[in-house]
């Protein structure tokens, strides 16, 4: 029978919204970006960032048959990250049924640091598509698909 605990004086584990912008990548690319970011800190542990599912790339996740126990959230599934060919074996997890206490967490899913990057922005510009960065490109004859970007490089000197 599972013990189930309260965190308190002897075990802390706090939860705050992340007021940033924080994206998880992995080899390269972004696997999760959000601003509706928990960040979980835990006794003695490096704090956590618990992503909502819908802004995670699930389509490069599989589920696996690893579970853990932690006494004071419950049960943890894990997934397995595949990108580009390289696979990172249980490199995330999750707490489908959390115990009381962290709620909260349900259905998140967190990364651990190696090999998943965790990175806080606080970029207020607006995000390019990869639509509108490839119409800037060459469609074979020679010639941009759109006008091309102001100059930002200072003494530059536009191509006309």
């Amino acid at each position: 029978m599972d013990v189930i605990k309260v965190p308190g004086p002897d075990h802390p584990i706090t939860l705050s919204a992340n007021p940033r912008r924080v994206r998880a990548r992995y080899q390269g690319h972004v696997i999760a970006d959000s601003r509706d970011v928990l960040t979980l800190i835990e006794a003695g542990y490096r704090p956590v960032s618990y992503f909502p599912r819908a802004d995670v790339a699930m389509e490069f996740l599989t589920r696996t048959e690893r579970d853990t126990y932690c006494p004071y959230k419950g049960h943890a599934g894990y997934f397995t990250l595949m990108m580009d060919g390289v696979l990172a074996e249980n490199a995330a997890w999750t707490y489908e049924a959390p115990y009381p206490a962290m709620a909260v967490i349900a259905g998140r899913i967190a990364f651990f640091p190696h090999p998943v990057e965790i990175h806080e922005t606080d970029d207020a510009g607006r995000t390019f598509t990869p639509d509108e960065i490839v119409q800037h490109t060459d469609a074979g004859d020679g010639a941009s698909q759109r006008e091309h970007w102001p100059t930002n490089a200072p003494n530059s000197t536009a191509r006309e």
